[in-house]
């Protein structure tokens, strides 16, 4: 009874099938509650953000003419490649400029 039992065609293919659509409906829920989640956020006013220590700006302020100016700025011909220092060489040169950078700007 023993070797008929997992011999048979339940096991092979039934009990995987069975495990394979229960499991995937709790995966399916999780993911669906992560669309529902993420649709229950609201937008965060000035006065939240400054509350919290966040500067926002005005949204007149922020447009896409202004935007594009800023780009138009920007040189794209005459650039160079810098490398980020990585956090195992915090004593070398690179660092160093690489922070006197980040506080220049």
């Amino acid at each position: 009874m023993g070797v008929r039992l997992v011999q048979g065609r339940f096991l092979r293919f039934g009990a995987p099938f069975l495990i394979l659509v229960v499991g995937g409906s709790f995966g399916l829920k999780e993911f669906a509650k992560i669309r529902y989640d993420f649709r229950n956020h609201r937008n965060v006013t000035k006065a939240e953000a400054d509350k919290m220590g966040i500067k926002m700006k005005d949204h007149s302020d922020v447009t896409l003419e202004t935007e594009f100016e800023k780009v138009k700025k920007i040189d794209v011909d005459t650039w160079e490649n810098v490398r980020g220092p990585r956090p195992w060489e915090e004593g070398n040169q690179l660092y160093e400029e690489a922070l006197q950078r980040e506080k220049a700007n």
